[in-house]
């Protein structure tokens, strides 16, 4: 899984330490002409939120059942009493030793969210191709508490373009993004469905490639910086397991003017 970010961190530098400084007055005026410019995009988003809600719907035809912790469950019992389901596809294939690394930064910021959710009629599941077993074992390791769940022997990955056969990857014929090619036989994505009065389910919306940025909250921190997200053409190259980082840096103090370092 990767997201491209057009910026360096040879650019970053530069910007660092050749940065312009002003007064406070000047900083203000600067300021408010980008503050113009955030609430165009705010507005923009807004309405880009307003469209992706009046998407129509496609109804689920098909039964898809699901290996959980308290046993099998079909997709409509994943919704837990709730109209809407939130799905992380988490990609954690059977066999592999642990989930990709970027997937699971996008669910480091899950637990949080949880409760606020709940309070809005969505319930969130991430949903994996892996046994149940190797899911749960994982999981202890990352130590997270939400809901996911195996599709290990049913369709749903493929059907939902995230998981694709070695065939298809060959030929070409892998379908990601709404016609993009994936990179490998596992991709991330988040989709989205709705659960009617009589139980019928439904699939509102789905997001692939740097969509799945909405569930990276880190990257909207590091945005307000000014280093951003720091990253070279290796994308998400740094991002570990959150059990896998190196300890941070120290902060470095600044050179004293004149010393040999300058040299």
């Amino acid at each position: 899984m990767t997201t491209h970010i057009t910026g360096t961190t040879a650019m970053s530098q530069a910007s660092t330490q050749n940065h312009s400084v002003v007064s406070r007055d000047e900083w203000v005026a600067e300021r408010k002409t980008l503050l113009a410019r955030e609430k165009e995009l705010t507005r923009f988003g807004d309405q880009i939120a307003r469209e992706r809600r009046a998407l129509p719907w496609v109804r689920i035809d098909k039964t898809y059942t699901f290996d959980t912790p308290v046993g099998r469950r079909t997709l409509a019992d994943l919704f837990d009493g709730r109209r809407q389901l939130l799905v992380q596809h988490l990609m954690l294939a059977p066999g592999w030793e642990q989930a990709c690394k970027n997937c699971s930064y996008m669910a480091d910021h899950t637990d949080g969210a949880i409760v606020h959710l709940a309070q809005r009629d969505v319930t969130f599941v991430a949903i994996s191709r892996a046994p149940l077993s190797e899911i749960e074992r994982f999981r202890q390791r990352m130590g997270w508490k939400f809901a996911w769940v195996s599709s290990h022997g049913n369709d749903f990955n493929r059907d939902f373009r995230v998981s694709f056969t070695a065939d298809e990857m060959a030929t070409g014929t892998a379908d990601y993004n709404f016609g993009g090619t994936p990179a490998g036989e596992e991709m991330p994505g988040v989709g989205v469905f709705w659960k009617d009065d009589a139980g019928e389910v439904f699939h509102t919306y789905s997001t692939y490639g740097r969509g799945v940025e909405m569930m990276m909250h880190t990257y909207r921190l590091l945005d307000l910086t000014p280093k951003g997200r720091d990253e070279d053409g290796r994308s998400m190259g740094w991002v570990r397991h959150h059990d896998r980082y190196e300890p941070a840096p120290a902060a470095q103090a600044a050179k004293v003017a004149g010393s040999c370092y300058d040299r």
